[in-house]
């Protein structure tokens, strides 16, 4: 079985798509989902599963959801190689003096053409830096993330395709789960 870690996009903000995580592990096991862990209250899950493509897995999972809750997430979904390789690619790792409390991961449901990454990457953004690598949009918030100047919505619109974000901290633990996981095997 292969380890995977989805990425549920906007649940639990305020009164938002409220989701109890209990009842999300119960969802994923009643689709044959195995060794389901949450982590947080933002809809991240590591699980053990016999599918291998990790966009149809989360086109089903989008639709269990929806069904289970009355309402649409986008669901991004990484295998653990994935995830390890989007840390090992992390543009802003060399340099000194990174905050990693300041730095977001958009880990993207597609590829954004190149149009679309020019674009984004001249989005004048000061003191907030971005930087791609395939399917992962890096942003480092100089100024931390409580008042941002960047807007989501317009790299949203840029890129045209759906992203969800975590935090550093959010993503290495996530990786500590899948590797931990993928261990117990």
């Amino acid at each position: 079985m292969t380890v995977m870690i989805s990425l549920l996009r906007g649940v639990n903000l305020a009164s938002h798509n409220r989701i109890k995580m209990d009842q999300l592990r119960a969802l994923y096991e009643s689709l044959k989902l195995r060794d389901v862990q949450t982590y947080i209250q933002s809809g991240n899950v590591v699980f053990r599963t016999e599918e291998r493509d990790p966009a149809r897995l989360a086109a089903r999972l989008e639709k269990a959801i929806e069904r289970e809750f009355g309402f649409h997430v986008d669901v991004i979904v990484r295998t653990r190689s994935q995830l390890r390789d989007a840390i090992a690619q992390n543009p802003f790792a060399a340099r000194r003096g990174i905050d990693p409390s300041k730095l977001l991961v958009t880990f993207l449901a597609g590829d954004p053409d190149p149009v679309a990454r020019e674009r984004v990457l001249a989005i004048q953004a000061d003191p907030e830096e971005l930087r791609i690598n395939g399917r992962e949009l890096y942003i480092y918030f100089a100024n931390g993330l409580a008042r941002p100047r960047l807007s989501w919505m317009a790299i949203a619109k840029t890129l045209k395709t759906a992203g969800t974000g975590r935090n550093w901290n959010t993503v290495t633990k996530l990786l500590e789960m899948a590797e931990k996981l993928e261990a117990s095997a």
